[in-house]
């Protein structure tokens, strides 16, 4: 073959190469993010309907369907204190269009709860933001002699052992919240468990419970009307809902800051492109007027959420804290 024929030939080769990395470019992932999203989304929450999760997320996927242009289907996946539904979206295809609104417990507790938790929330997931905090109010009932915060920890002090809190399940919040305290403060306390809050706030109403950490939202009205006495926040955070409340750490515990929080993710090796998008409407939405009132009448704080790195490293604090927190109260791998 001539030399001209295998010059036109290389010409024609290198061309098509040309060509095909050209395609390539037009479908990166940059171009993905920036088409993102083409089909329905699901955000999935480890908890039942009408819980503060469920409402959360439904919150938010109303707002990201409308500024997406995309359908964003809740999926409530409840069950093995939240692990069923962290363990499906930690599964589920790394793209964008499966996450999971989690929070302290899937994303912390569960790492010292759990003898063998099937998903690990730091290699599994990639934060993409933090929306709100979930405050509990130290409240006790109005027979008990303790008007304050100090008055507790004299009586728990006094009389050790004997001062019993109420708790809405081994291991949630609520009972960190108390096994917090007790770690910071040396008291000695014991628990009564019951399966959620409506009946703990009955029996501390009736005189059965003396004492308990419990959600804002139903103890709110409660302490409004007398029935039960508020001795703090469990936040340091100022609560938008309740302000007149101060926060333990202001009352003699410094430092004591528990509660929940809520934060979004997605599975690891998520596009960083879409990532970065979803991080970026998620604070967005959190911004909304709207969005903060919600937030107010739900009892919670909306955060605006600190960069995606960030809540990387605080998910890894909140798991080596609540871990400690979990094994002083003797109920590491409990699950």
């Amino acid at each position: 073959m001539p030399a001209d024929d295998n010059g036109r030939d290389a010409m024609k080769h290198f061309s098509v190469l040309l060509i095909a990395a050209a395609l390539l470019a037009s479908v990166s992932p940059r171009a993905g993010a920036q088409d993102f999203p083409t089909r329905p989304m699901t955000i999935i929450v480890p908890f039942g309907p009408g819980g503060s999760a469920d409402i959360v997320a439904r919150m938010y996927a109303q707002k990201l369907s409308e500024r997406l242009g995309k359908p964003v289907v809740v999926e409530n996946r409840a069950g093995a204190g939240t692990a069923i539904g962290a363990t499906a979206a930690a599964r589920a295809t790394p793209d964008g269009y499966t996450l999971l609104l989690g929070g302290s417990s899937a994303l912390a507790y569960n790492v010292t709860l759990h003898k063998a938790l099937p998903y690990d929330p730091v290699r599994d997931f990639v934060p993409l933001a933090q929306v709100s905090a979930l405050p509990f109010v130290l409240v006790v009932q109005p027979k008990l002699p303790v008007r304050s915060l100090s008055d507790l920890i004299a009586l728990a002090k006094d009389k050790p052992g004997q001062l019993a809190f109420g708790t809405s399940g081994t291991g949630s919040p609520a009972h960190l919240c108390a096994e917090y305290l007790r770690l910071m403060t040396g008291i000695d306390i014991t628990y009564i468990p019951y399966k959620s809050s409506p009946p703990a706030l009955t029996d501390l109403i009736a005189g059965i419970v003396p004492t308990m950490f419990v959600d804002l939202p139903p103890a709110l009205p409660l302490i409004r009307e007398g029935k039960i006495r508020a001795l703090g926040m469990s936040l340091m955070a100022p609560v938008p809902a309740a302000p007149e409340i101060p926060p333990l750490a202001q009352l003699g515990v410094p430092g004591y800051d528990a509660g929940g929080w809520h934060m979004f993710v997605a599975p690891a090796k998520t596009p960083k492109e879409i990532v970065n998008r979803l991080h970026a409407e998620l604070k967005a939405i959190t911004a909304l007027p709207e969005i903060q009132q919600r937030f107010t009448a739900l009892g919670l704080i909306a955060v605006d959420s600190p960069a995606i790195e960030d809540l990387a490293i605080y998910v890894k604090f909140e798991i080596d804290r609540w871990g400690k927190v979990i094994r002083s109260a003797g109920i590491a791998e409990s699950e």
